[in-house]
């Protein structure tokens, strides 16, 4: 496998998947891994629910979510650019955690809604850059 330069490695997410990679296609052991800061959580209507059901719990949801804004809990919020559903950032530690914060939420207790959470950290590649 090639190996590419630091700088590169921070510009395109993909060949810093590659360089950290074994020839086994295993991640290394001895690459760190990042830091979780964040976890995204994108949310997505579920297939078949209708736009009455979620407009009758559009009030409840809201208020949550202002409620969780202004409580340091989800620090950035989103549309989907489909408007099949919306993306928090929300700031937790694990996705075990965004989990409680998403499934108290009043779509998600009625279950209209399908969540994905992706944990998200610091770019590793460009500790590269910083002296140690």
């Amino acid at each position: 496998m090639k190996h590419f330069p630091p700088f590169v490695l921070s510009a395109s997410p993909s060949a810093a998947v590659e360089q950290s990679q074994s020839s086994s296609g295993q991640p290394r052991s001895d690459a760190p891994s990042p830091k979780t800061t964040d976890v995204m959580v994108i949310l997505t209507v579920k297939e078949g629910v209708t736009r009455q059901q979620i407009m009758t719990i559009m009030p409840a949801e809201i208020r949550a979510t202002v409620k969780l804004y202004l409580d340091g809990k989800i620090r950035q919020w989103y549309s989907r650019g489909d408007g099949r559903g919306a993306i928090f950032l929300i700031d937790v530690k694990t996705v075990e955690d965004a989990h409680a914060v998403v499934d108290a939420m009043p779509l998600s207790k009625e279950h209209l809604v399908d969540h994905e959470y992706i944990a998200v950290g610091p770019l590793m590649p460009l500790a590269a850059f910083v002296a140690r």
